[in-house]
Formats: C-alpha cells, structure tokens, sequence
C-alpha cells in the first residue's frame, strides 16, 4: 500500500516520490538528468548545469515542483504541483 502517495484512477499510477527521503546523491543525479533531459534554455544569460540544479531543488523545497514515479513509462520526472493534481487523484 501506498498511504500518503497519490494515486490516478487509471491503471498505471503515477506516485508521488517524497524528495526529502531520498540519499542527497540520488536526488541530484534525479535533477541532473531531467535537467538535461528538458534541454537548454534559450534565455539572454546561458546557466550552468549546477545553477539550473539548484534552481531545481529550490521548486522542490518550494513545494512547487514534485517528484513523480510514472509506472507507465518506468522514470522519475519532475512537474509543477498544480500539474500533477490536475490529471491525478491524490488520496
């Protein structure tokens, strides 16, 4: 059982990871790669990996962004919160 998680109705749930539970390496190596994942931003001032990490983990701590397992694809992602909550249940 998954209490405290959130759950969709559909058959593939999509599950809140708690960032504060997971090691400090697994956590970065999680932003590092959606961060290169979500490619480059093509602002007046280029921002290195470490900045956009960082501004990362600061969502997270935020609440802003969550940590989402997706059983459908088998990966982490990071979304907004308000985005999450619109396709899914939280229970």
């Amino acid at each position: 059982s998954h209490s405290g998680l959130a759950f969709p109705l559909s058959g593939h749930p999509d599950v809140i990871i708690p960032w504060q539970e997971l090691a400090t390496d697994t956590l970065n190596s999680l932003i590092e790669s959606f961060v290169l994942r979500e490619g480059t931003d093509y602002g007046e001032h280029e921002r290195s990996l470490e900045q956009k990490v960082e501004d990362v983990r600061r969502q997270l701590k935020n609440g802003e962004v969550v940590l989402v397992w997706s059983e459908l694809h088998e990966s982490v992602n990071i979304m907004p919160r308000g985005q999450f909550r619109a396709g899914q249940e939280e229970i």
